[in-house]
């Protein structure tokens, strides 16, 4: 299924037409909530974090020098177009689910573009995915710190996402299930990529692959720590030897992954953010599926050639998908490509180094020889 730049899409593995959600802005966008009163809870003030992050060192790591709206520069103004392509792949079911909002709604925001993208990679199951797509976006826009606090607002709506869904499914036990989330936000020319799970965003900077987010697997040093410091385990690559990843949403039906008193099981995104400039050209966010079978910059050529041809990011996201599939990706495949320019990616000139050239001693002696020879 693809999307073009025509606002939103969210992939529905029946059909291509229906189960699109609406704009968060848009009156029949209707949150369902766990208590059956068609209202969620008030955005809280601060971010509450799970206790088995507490005592570790909050992640806060930036690409530029942008944290918040106030400090977005007018140097340069990105033209935001997206497109997406999904595929179920080898699969016997789809669990993907993503979200493409070129014009987020953010009120009283006149600097260049708002957008919002998400791509909810779910397991056991698509309800925990359905559900964050349907919920967490309603629950970054509606807070009244957004933009100013942006950081902040976006961690806290991944913990209540997760609370809203452990609510939910304490109501429903068939919602059991879990997924993986990253949210990409484009707010003038700063870029803010929150992630929980083990889908990628990597930006494309003049050719350049600078990944966007980090990879949440239990063998990672960090999230190993911070997953037996929660009483957990890594056996096997796995957490508790039954999940790959180290941070989700949901999963609350999985015995020793979360609780009350927090777990190894994380649903805390981890936080990057850019100050786009001349120089980005595009944002490639995808789900794991995607990244078994390509590197990030083996993923960046290959897109800015496929823009170079034809500059229709929809189209671009259909080649990753397409290549992924031909190179035996087992899992469903998921892709949104954000264009930053209204060109293609210029084809680009490296200069070639300066290369020293010395004579050995012994060529220096042979040459003396020889200039000796022509003076006789």
């Amino acid at each position: 299924m693809m999307e073009g730049n025509n606002g939103f899409g969210r992939l529905d593995n029946a059909s291509t037409s229906e189960g699109k959600p609406p704009h968060p802005r848009s009156p029949s966008y209707a949150l369902q909530s766990p208590n059956g009163d068609g209202v969620l809870k008030p955005c809280k003030k601060s971010l509450v974090r799970h206790p088995s992050l507490v005592k570790s060192k909050a992640l806060d790591i930036a690409v530029g020098n942008g944290h918040g709206a106030e400090n977005l520069g007018a140097e340069f103004i990105p033209i935001v177009r997206s497109g997406a392509w999904a595929d179920i792949g080898i699969r016997t079911s789809m669990e993907d689910v993503y979200l493409c909002v070129d014009d987020y709604g953010v009120k009283n925001f006149a600097d260049g573009p708002n957008a919002f993208y998400g791509v909810f990679d779910g397991h056991g199951g698509k309800h925990a995915a359905d559900f964050a797509c349907n919920h967490l976006p309603r629950f970054i826009l509606e807070d009244e710190d957004f933009p100013g606090e942006i950081e902040r607002v976006v961690s806290s709506a991944f913990l209540q996402t997760d609370t809203a869904f452990a609510e939910a499914c304490s109501l429903d036990s068939a919602l059991a299930s879990g997924a993986t989330a990253l949210v990409a936000l484009v707010l003038g020319r700063m870029l803010v990529v929150a992630n929980a799970g083990d889908c990628r965003a990597v930006l494309c900077r003049r050719g350049k692959a600078i990944e966007m987010s980090r990879d949440h697997k239990p063998m990672c040093n960090r999230e190993r720590r911070r997953i037996e410091a929660s009483g957990g385990s890594v056996y096997d690559g796995y957490l508790n030897g039954q999940l790959n990843v180290a941070r989700a949403l949901g999963d609350w039906h999985m015995e020793g992954m979360k609780g009350a008193d927090g777990g190894p099981l994380s649903a805390e995104p981890e936080l990057m953010t850019a100050d786009l400039t001349e120089e980005d050209e595009f944002l490639i966010i995808g789900c794991d599926g995607l990244w078994d079978v390509f590197r990030s910059q083996n993923a960046v050529d290959f897109a800015r050639r496929r823009l170079q041809e034809h500059n229709d990011p929809a189209m671009c996201s259909k080649d990753l998908v397409d290549e992924a599939l031909k190179r035996k990706s087992g899992d469903n495949l998921t892709v949104i490509v954000v264009s930053f320019q209204s060109n293609p990616p210029p084809n680009l000139i490296i200069p070639r180094a300066r290369v020293r050239r010395s004579f050995s001693a012994e060529g220096l002696r042979e040459l003396q020889s020889f200039l000796d020879s022509l003076g006789n």
